[in-house]
């Protein structure tokens, strides 16, 4: 198990890969070539950036330090959230709240059920998991709403002249967001073991963990994430949907 080795002649021939999906897009004019071959780039500097970080944090094992790199993670997610909102107002400060809370909330539960320690080993990658899950689903939740409202424009108009308020004739909308967003998660959850085989998993058998432990681990996670991207989501939807209305409740253009 511990002969595994990733040269820089694997890395090089991995790149394959890329110039495959670059390809891919050169033939049917998908127009992302830029997009993927930045995303291959920054993968490459930054995980081996924070590959380094980590490694010196983890030695660190300083609680104020351990704390900055959480709060690091969270705002990254929300700055990268808030760029899928397609110009909901104060987006940034709705996903920063609905990302964090939903974070903190997951965090404290394990905690509490003793699964978690205040270890930068375990407290950084575990938020990391979190914070990447609840930004897609984030993001997820807002190009949902937003098509929703360009799509039932006219019945939230029609719900309003009816005299019902915003929250009553968008709540359809808030719904099938916060469904849309969590679908994801909920099949992974369906599927995992079938057709995922799930990383953390995998990976605490690979160094040596009890299978017994790292399913347990495993289940943990999966559980969380759910709740994670159920409670981000609803929180970002509640927050985001009044940007679509001006002071006077009339529906935006």
């Amino acid at each position: 198990m511990n002969s595994l080795n990733i040269s820089n002649t694997s890395l090089i021939f991995a790149s394959v890969l890329i110039v495959i999906a670059l390809l891919i897009d050169y033939k049917e004019k998908l127009g992302l070539g830029k997009d993927i071959f930045i995303a291959a780039i920054r993968t490459v500097v930054q995980l081996f950036v924070i590959g380094y970080v980590l490694s010196y944090i983890f030695k660190l094992d300083n609680i104020l330090v351990t704390l900055f790199m959480v709060l690091f993670i969270i705002v990254n997610a929300a700055i990268n959230a808030a760029k899928r909102t397609g110009g909901i107002d104060k987006a940034f400060s709705i996903s920063l709240i609905a990302i964090g809370v939903g974070t903190a909330v997951s965090l404290i539960v394990l905690f509490v059920s003793g699964a978690l320690e205040w270890t930068p080993s375990q407290i950084v990658p575990i938020t990391g998991m979190i914070a990447s899950n609840a930004m897609t689903a984030v993001g997820v939740g807002y190009r949902s709403m937003n098509a929703s409202f360009k799509d039932q424009r006219q019945q939230v108009l029609e719900k309003l002249a009816l005299g019902a308020d915003i929250k009553q004739a968008t709540a359809p909308i808030i719904r099938h967001s916060i469904k849309s967003a969590m679908a994801p998660s909920i099949d992974r959850a369906k599927t995992v073991g079938l057709v995922s085989l799930p990383g953390m998993m995998s990976g605490l058998m690979f160094a040596g963990i009890e299978p017994t432990t790292a399913i347990r681990y495993q289940i943990v996670v999966m559980f969380m994430l759910i709740a994670t991207t159920g409670f981000s989501t609803m929180i970002a939807s509640y927050l985001a949907y009044k940007s679509y209305f001006n002071d006077r409740k009339q529906l935006l253009d």
